[in-house]
């Protein structure tokens, strides 16, 4: 791809407010789950904060953050001398941040875009696991075991536009 053309591509990305954020935004506001959207104050700006139960959610895409990076970056054909190192700061930083915050006595959580696309009710579950699990003080409860829990509510299905 001509350079100036990829320049303009990429200058259009957006940090915050994409597509599989919003989506998330919107089906958790939709069970009720307040949040905050990228707060300053924490390391690592998390897309989604609930503070009321201190859990941090990062809505990363899978090039920006490496998924499968061992196997991906050798897809990288062009400017890989910028790419790869780009890439793998981005992943560092991720580790850094995630460790700040599991010191400050915060839940990370981190949805591939693709994951949030494909599984939304599987990705709400999981922040809905994780408040459950703060709220009552519980640790490494396995969710399934939970089912009579959450049998008086009926889970919503979201559908997504693909």
């Amino acid at each position: 791809m001509v350079s100036e053309l990829r320049h303009k591509i990429m200058s259009r990305i957006r940090s915050n407010g994409t597509s599989i954020e919003v989506l998330l935004c919107k089906a958790l506001w939709r069970e009720g789950i307040r949040y905050r959207k990228n707060l300053r104050t924490l390391p690592g700006k998390p897309d989604i904060v609930i503070t009321k139960h201190k859990i941090a959610v990062f809505c990363d895409g899978e090039f920006w953050h490496g998924k499968n990076w061992e196997s991906n970056k050798n897809k990288i054909k062009e400017n890989r001398d910028y790419w790869v190192p780009k890439i793998e700061r981005n992943i560092a930083r991720d580790n850094a941040n995630e460790k700040k915050l599991i010191n400050m006595g915060w839940v990370v959580l981190r949805f591939w875009g693709k994951d949030i696309k494909k599984d939304l009710n599987g990705c709400v579950n999981e922040i809905k696991e994780a408040i459950y699990e703060k709220a009552n003080g519980v640790d490494n409860m396995d969710y399934n075991s939970m089912v009579d829990l959450y049998a008086a509510e009926s889970e919503p299905v979201y559908h997504t536009e693909d």
